[in-house]
């Protein structure tokens, strides 16, 4: 579970369902930190409140009940009218809020209802709280766009591997015999655009786990894909080895000449 740290307090989020719930259990203890439950019943008490979540719901949820939200709209702003989350969610059946137990337990409220709820607690942390989400979400964008560049140079391995299979291992080979083929390619891309062998990698660098690809930057891993498509053309034209190295190492000089130089590596880097 993700969670943020605004003003010193960290606050939870679980994803329900590919959307961001944030506990505002967490951020009513900023302002009173023994009485999470009652401040959050005093919001929901609210007159312009209950008109918040009314409107959200209509606009998210299909199953919204509308003649029970009418009910608690009429109370809203009463002396009398008492509103806790659990009675919201079961008479309106609401999917803006859910409460959920255990470790992280606590009230959970869509981005859109918790910052709303921020506001009512301060808006001071209300807008710390906003810019800590952006940069979350900023930082899962950039994460996610180093795996699908991971993602990319394993699928074109497969490609890879396969044209191996089909033009360089005759038949009937050994379990062994095939496994040094493939090490043999391997190395040949690794010697191609790193300079050294896996095992020389190793060598080099005993304190590391994984291998030198783990440590492969953006611009490295894009110009690696690219070697493995080449390197499959080639095998498939029947090329030598020592050929295809010597093509394949040009081709990396010049890609990563390219991708490096000035915004454009930086733009990699930054997952862009």
């Amino acid at each position: 579970m993700a969670k943020l740290n605004v003003k010193g307090r960290d606050i939870a989020i679980f994803n329900k369902e590919e959307t961001d719930y944030i506990c505002i259990t967490d951020i009513a203890r900023y302002k009173d930190a023994n009485r999470t439950d009652y401040i959050i019943q005093n919001w929901l008490r609210n007159r312009n409140t209950i008109e918040f979540l009314g409107i959200w719901e209509h606009l998210n949820n299909p199953d919204f009940k509308p003649i029970e939200f009418d009910g608690f709209r009429k109370q809203a702003g009463l002396n009398s009218f008492i509103l806790t989350a659990k009675q919201w969610i079961e008479k309106t059946n609401a999917i803006g809020i859910f409460s959920k137990s255990g470790r992280y337990g606590g009230t959970y409220a869509h981005k859109d209802i918790a910052f709303e709820f921020a506001s009512w607690i301060s808006v001071e942390f209300k807008l710390y709280l906003i810019k800590e989400f952006q940069r979350l979400k900023e930082e899962e964008q950039r994460q996610l766009g180093w795996d699908i560049k991971r993602n990319l140079a394993r699928i074109n391995y497969r490609i890879h591997t396969d044209a191996i299979k089909e033009n360089l291992i005759p038949p009937q080979v050994t379990g062994k015999q095939l496994s040094n083929i493939y090490a043999s390619e391997a190395d040949v891309l690794n010697i191609a655009l790193f300079g050294m062998t896996a095992k020389n990698w190793r060598e080099s660098n005993p304190d590391k786990k994984g291998n030198i690809r783990d440590y492969a930057n953006s611009a490295q891993l894009v110009c690696l894909s690219n070697l493995e498509n080449f390197n499959a053309l080639f095998i498939s034209e029947g090329m030598e080895q020592n050929e295809r190295l010597r093509k394949l190492n040009a081709i990396a000089i010049q890609q990563m000449r390219l991708l490096t130089e000035d915004r454009r590596g930086k733009k990699l880097e930054g997952g862009g």
